[in-house]
């Protein structure tokens, strides 16, 4: 990596920090894929990235679970966490820290984060009235309410009546400062919409919020008043924090905080929005630390145009989704087909004409053909070229080229607004204009006719740009891009993948000897 590279900005971005009071589902595993993709691209630009994923662990919830299943919360933690583990190894995600809420070094960092704002005098003992809400581990205003108080997220859970002492934070005191914090910094919420749903909710005037509950042992004590033990949010937010400590770290602030703070993203799902968007900030600001770059609210996923739901028996087991197909064509349609930040649907048949189309008939026929005509016309090498050679397929060609040639910085921008979307058509476009040149310029032809110079310049041509499509492709579809690197003569490490000058135009080397193509996607077939 060059000196240039290493001088580049670390980026640190987090998933959610998911709720263990049941196995992960697609929710969970699809802002995952999306922020693992997101850390891949800025490892291929050469960024130090730190991407951490992990669980919150505390709460009412989770005791309940936990006894409902004749465990200890502990052993109910740990078996569920052992399930996010297997889940990420078989969607290929590289995360770098997974932090637990429930880890001995978090209750240090929480400690002292709760002193600092306690020091600031933002944190007091009150009268808790209210309707609460086990599953979102949240107090529901009486206006959010339908008459039968269900939640209006969890429509089969009815609203507990709470009517007890409570720590409080005072977000109202931050109101003015959030106010001016988000009209300097509109991008901080992405995408717009979900700006504009936190904006109206803090028109209606700011509250301040339980951070205690009593009559729970699952939880770290108020380090004031044991009495008490700290409300799962003002807790596991700072997760994100001690999952930057290094390893061999005593668990201070200062420790935390050295290298990779404050972060660049958070993506979550935009039912957590609030927290992450007005609480966190607040929260932040009365300890006296810089605000996070940029909180990103995914939208929800529903399954054949209906919502998810154990009551309607029609939920996404993402097990067997990926054991049935495999982790690149699920992250590929995941990242492709629903524009990330709105809500998208999952289809299976749908699923299975995209990915053969795009992955197997586009992208695998063309490599496969262009390797395959390397192999034969070509005494299985990358073909010599002059691009000084003037013939009749040149515009053609340099049509390609100048395509290939601006891809990276083309898709540079969607990425780093996780417009995975617009990347991937892109890609796609090249491909198509790979598939079109071949159609036009039938090599087989002219190596029939003799002209072995236009069967080079164009094989050689449809090979890198190739290259440079799964190597953009790579942070979406990384076995897949390996595979295809590997046929190429190239190598490709996932830890520690060719670096960002491989977007530019010339990387593959003629007399590279070649292998016998073989298919980088097979076709789904339904039997």
């Amino acid at each position: 990596m060059s000196p240039e590279q290493n001088a580049l900005e670390p980026i640190a971005l987090t998933t959610p920090l998911f709720y263990v009071n049941d196995r992960p589902h697609i929710g969970s595993a699809y802002p995952t894929i999306a922020a693992d993709a997101f850390a891949r691209f800025h490892r291929l630009k050469g960024h130090p990235v730190m991407f951490v994923t992990g669980t919150d662990e505390h709460g009412q919830k989770i005791q309940r679970t936990a006894e409902k299943n004749n465990l200890s919360p502990q052993e109910h933690c740990d078996r569920t966490v052992a399930e996010f583990y297997t889940l990420w190894e078989k969607f290929n995600i590289r995360f770098d820290r997974f932090t637990r809420t429930t880890a001995p070094k978090h209750q240090a960092i929480v400690n002292e984060f709760f002193q600092r704002v306690y020091d600031a005098g933002d944190i007091y003992l009150n009268q808790q009235k209210g309707w609460y809400c086990v599953a979102c581990e949240e107090f529901k205003e009486e206006r959010e309410l339908p008459a039968s108080h269900h939640c209006p997220t969890h429509t089969n859970v009815v609203c507990e009546w709470r009517d007890e002492p409570n720590y409080f934070f005072r977000l109202s005191k931050y109101q003015d400062a959030l106010d001016q914090f988000h009209e300097a910094n509109p991008h901080f919420i992405q995408p717009e919409s979900r700006r504009n749903e936190v904006l109206g909710f803090m028109k209606q005037g700011l509250q301040d919020f339980s951070i205690s509950r009593v009559n729970l042992d699952w939880g770290f004590p108020i380090p004031t008043d044991p009495s008490h033990t700290i409300y799962v949010w003002f807790d596991a937010l700072l997760g994100y924090v001690t999952a930057l400590l290094d390893p061999d770290d005593e668990p201070t602030l200062t420790n935390a905080l050295k290298k990779w703070y404050p972060f660049n993203l958070h993506i979550i799902g935009k039912d957590i929005l609030r927290f992450h968007a007005i609480y966190w900030p607040a929260m932040l600001m009365s300890a006296g630390l810089e605000l996070p770059k940029r909180v990103f609210g995914h939208g929800l996923l529903t399954k054949d145009g209906l919502k998810m739901g154990k009551t309607l028996g029609n939920t996404i087991d993402p097990y067997d989704l990926v054991d049935r197909f495999g982790s690149d064509p699920i992250r590929y349609y995941f990242l492709k087909e629903i524009e990330f930040g709105k809500d998208g649907d999952f289809a299976e048949d749908r699923f299975i004409a995209i990915v053969n189309a795009d992955l197997a008939n586009s992208l695998g026929n063309l490599l496969n053909r262009s390797l395959g005509m390397a192999n034969k016309y070509c005494q299985q090498t990358i073909p010599a070229h002059d691009p000084s050679h003037i013939h009749e397929f040149s515009d053609l060609i340099n049509a390609v080229i100048a395509q290939a040639q601006s891809l990276g910085s083309r898709v540079n921008l969607d990425y780093q607004n996780l417009n995975f979307r617009a990347a991937c058509e892109k890609i796609l476009e090249l491909i198509w204009n790979c598939n079109k040149l071949i159609d036009e310029t039938t090599p087989w032809k002219q190596f029939k006719a003799g002209k072995q110079q236009e069967v080079n310049e164009v094989l050689y041509t449809l090979l890198e740009a190739v290259r440079i499509a799964v190597y953009l492709l790579s942070p979406i579809t990384p076995q897949l891009s390996i595979s295809a690197y590997q046929q190429l003569g190239l190598s490709f490490d996932e830890t520690d993948p060719p670096d960002w000058s491989h977007t530019n135009w010339g990387i593959l080397r003629s007399g590279t000897s070649l292998t016998p193509p073989i298919p980088i996607f097979q076709r789904i077939e339904i039997n």
